[in-house]
């Protein structure tokens, strides 16, 4: 069973009022602390970005299973870089995640990896959380049915499994600098 990835990375980053995957985040950047705790678990991970782009580049380059991938259309939202990004994919299932997700533990990808479904997502104290492991049928439903504008949408049309980890980093993005605060106060607590 060949398995890639999809991390997302070309928001405005609007409400952290900063570029947040560069942000420092464990001696690394927030984005180096997704992509290393995913890597082990691909074959290839391919990183969305598009705002401020040029800054991702230096840091992927270090990868070599790792690919940076335009999203020219990024203003157009989230659903566009998630086409986008299944666009690459060539393997029967891929790992799917937002690159604000830095305290997801590889933990977690070895549980999601126990279930065959066409959509695993992990539970922390019942919420639903990233990354999401989904089988490559899912990427046809996204590039051509037009009825669906968000992935959620399509998510809802899909057998899913859910599956509880211990792990709250699931359910922690950093959308602000004081979601960024608590992810550092967080991180120092374990």
């Amino acid at each position: 069973m060949g398995v890639e990835g999809i991390i997302l990375a070309a928001g405005l980053s609007t409400r952290a009022a900063s570029y947040k995957m560069t942000l420092a985040f464990n001696n690394k950047t927030v984005i180096e602390n997704t992509i290393d705790n995913m890597l082990d678990f691909c074959k290839k991970v391919f990183i969305v970005g598009g705002y401020k782009i040029e800054n991702l580049q230096p840091i992927v380059e270090k990868y070599s299973k790792v690919e940076l991938v335009l999203n020219e259309d990024y203003m157009q939202g989230m659903y566009s870089s998630v086409k986008k990004g299944m666009s690459c994919i060539r393997e029967d299932n891929f790992f799917f995640t937002p690159g604000d997700y830095p305290l997801i533990t590889p933990e977690v990808y070895s549980e999601l990896l126990l279930h065959k479904a066409p959509v695993v997502i992990p539970t922390f104290e019942g919420r639903r959380g990233h990354p999401i492991l989904f089988n490559s049928d899912i990427t046809y439903d996204v590039m051509h049915c037009t009825a669906y504008k968000t992935l959620r949408e399509v998510i809802r049309t899909k057998y899913t499994v859910l599956t509880e980890v211990n792990c709250r980093g699931i359910i922690m993005d950093l959308d602000t600098m004081e979601d960024y605060e608590m992810m550092i106060a967080s991180r120092l607590r374990r």
